[in-house]
């Protein structure tokens, strides 16, 4: 999927990972915030919107939380066009989804083509290879066949499904913790390749948590976007900022603080 700036963007902002849940409200404000202040004409989402989605159906009446969220956006896309890439907690996102959003659906991979800048845009779980059972797990709950018998199920089933395994996911976690970081990063060669493959330079992704930026082999790049946790120490939410004009990237830092390039 390739995608061309509009002719008046001047700024572009990316995002990713903020994991919206109803029990973590500052999570909302802080976008609610950011919708309404931010300068940018285009805002791209690039995966992990939500801490879990389990179907379009969670949409069930205009005052549950996801609705919520759903409206919050659409009032923004009347003035920004918005862009949502579905990343590896909420992948079951659909079309009901992203049109309540106002959104437009952004395939993993895409381009943003800026100029003549090529930005190879990617949640980027694909990516981890050394994280060999997640890439299995990967495999199977993105297959038609998965998913169809899984959304075939009750809503509270697979609302009791998906918390299941996002606790097996966090005590993996704890025990890679324990022999190595908690996050295993993307692997470099495929990011060369697939940045190859795209013509692009430079990479945008989430899913790592782990805000940097890489200089590949002294031509490419990866850009890697901050996770959203209002309720951390000390809290954490960051745009990375481009301005079309220039092709410069910045960070801001949504919660106040002093943003490191």
């Amino acid at each position: 999927m390739e995608i061309a700036a509009a002719p008046h963007w001047q700024t572009v902002d990316f995002v990713s990972d903020l994991h919206l849940q109803e029990q973590e409200p500052a999570s909302l404000a802080a976008l609610a915030r950011y919708l309404e202040q931010t300068p940018a004409q285009a805002v791209f989402i690039l995966g992990d919107l939500f801490e879990v989605w389990v179907g379009d159906d969670t949409l069930q009446s205009e005052e549950c939380f996801e609705s919520s969220v759903a409206g919050l956006l659409r009032r923004a896309s009347q003035r920004l066009s918005i862009f949502i890439m579905c990343g590896n907690r909420d992948f079951l996102m659909g079309s009901k989804l992203i049109a309540a959003c106002g959104a437009q659906a952004l395939e993993d991979p895409s381009v943003l083509q800026i100029n003549s800048l090529r930005w190879l845009l990617t949640h980027g779980d694909a990516l981890c290879l050394a994280d060999t059972p997640y890439q299995a797990f990967r495999a199977k709950v993105r297959s038609v066949s998965w998913q169809r018998k899984f959304l075939s199920l009750p809503l509270a089933q697979r609302q009791e499904s998906a918390r299941q395994m996002r606790s097996e996911s966090e005590q993996g976690k704890l025990r890679r913790a324990k022999v190595q970081a908690p996050y295993i990063d993307l692997d470099q060669d495929a990011c060369l390749a697939l940045l190859a493959t795209h013509d692009a330079r430079h990479m945008v992704h989430g899913h790592t948590h782990q805000p940097a930026m890489h200089d590949l082999d002294g031509v490419h790049q990866r850009w890697v976007l901050s996770d959203w946790d209002l309720h951390a120490t000390p809290s954490r939410a960051q745009a990375l900022r481009m301005t079309v004009a220039d092709g410069s990237v910045r960070r801001v830092d949504l919660t106040g603080a002093v943003c490191p390039p």
